[in-house]
């Protein structure tokens, strides 16, 4: 599980501390996905659109847990808000989060 969790950022994140910080929780799934089932009170950004509102959330001044379907895109999504400056946290599958938080 090692090379998964670097290769996703799956590392040993206290997620109910950080929610406990005001921690944003995006789900960057299509809106269809989104749709079929979410984290009560996430807020869905598709990866392609992460970039663009990198700024917004850098903004907000509070860490950032994304999710997604696998990880994935999740981690990516990670990449990307961290190069902007904001404390982001690769949450994996919205599912598995769901049980974290």
């Amino acid at each position: 599980m090692g090379i998964l969790s670097s290769l996703f950022g799956l590392k040993d994140t206290d997620f109910k501390t950080l929610m406990e910080q005001g921690a944003v929780v995006v789900d960057v799934r299509s809106p269809q996905e989104f749709a079929s089932g979410h984290i009560t009170g996430s807020t869905n950004i598709p990866l392609d659109q992460i970039g663009a509102k990198a700024d917004m959330l850098l903004k907000k001044g509070k860490p950032v847990i994304t999710c997604c379907r696998s990880g994935a895109r999740s981690g990516m999504a990670v990449g990307i808000l961290k190069s902007a400056g904001v404390d982001a946290h690769n949450g994996g599958a919205w599912d598995s989060l769901k049980q974290k938080i």
